[in-house]
């Protein structure tokens, strides 16, 4: 199985040493030509409206758009969130905007407000796990066929419609490879 990580910024290494840990075939993506061939796509972290942009500069938005649509699973890290989603509040611009929920940026506070706390995260991991919330987006509202994966102090952190997975948080910066392992069964 391959399963690329968009490689402009972000967590982009922890990704891709997540998925080999799963016996998973990591590729980075920079250009179209990545995309042949995958099973999914990670969105990491970053700067949503700096890897918006570079979507657009490098001609690779219209072909994962169109992969998006056309089922490939994807998940979105905090800025890739941002990246999916059809609405951001407190920003007049969207990004590729397939995912029916609406996001905050930075609604945790800025970088000096991260924080890291250990939750259970039901269909995830029946143990608690260590969740990364670095400038982190939340979902303020979610489309009907939006499934609610956790709650962070009544705010919506992680959800799921169809092939699509955001998360506010990082995975990707902790040694748990559960959310890792949750999205490869969607590319199954």
């Amino acid at each position: 199985m391959k399963i690329g990580v968009l490689a402009f910024q972000g967590g982009v290494i922890e990704h891709l040493k997540h998925l080999k840990a799963l016996g998973v075939e990591p590729i980075e993506v920079k250009k179209a030509a990545d995309l042949e061939g995958l099973q999914g796509i990670i969105l990491p972290g970053g700067e949503s409206t700096t890897i918006g942009k570079l979507l657009r500069d490098t001609h690779l938005f219209e072909p994962l758009h169109k992969k998006i649509n056309s089922g490939l699973a994807v998940w979105g890290t905090c800025a890739g969130m941002i990246l999916l989603a059809k609405n951001i509040q407190n920003d007049t611009r969207t990004h590729l905007a397939v995912m029916d929920i609406e996001v905050r940026r930075n609604a945790f506070g800025s970088q000096i407000d991260s924080f890291r706390v250990q939750e259970s995260v039901e269909g995830i991991s029946s143990d608690t796990i260590p969740l990364v919330f670095i400038r982190a987006p939340y979902i303020v509202k979610v489309g009907r066929d939006v499934q609610i994966l956790h709650e962070f102090n009544g705010n919506i952190v992680a959800a799921r419609e169809k092939n699509m997975l955001v998360t506010s948080f990082h995975p990707e910066l902790t040694d748990n490879l559960e959310f890792h392992r949750y999205f490869i069964s969607m590319c199954s």
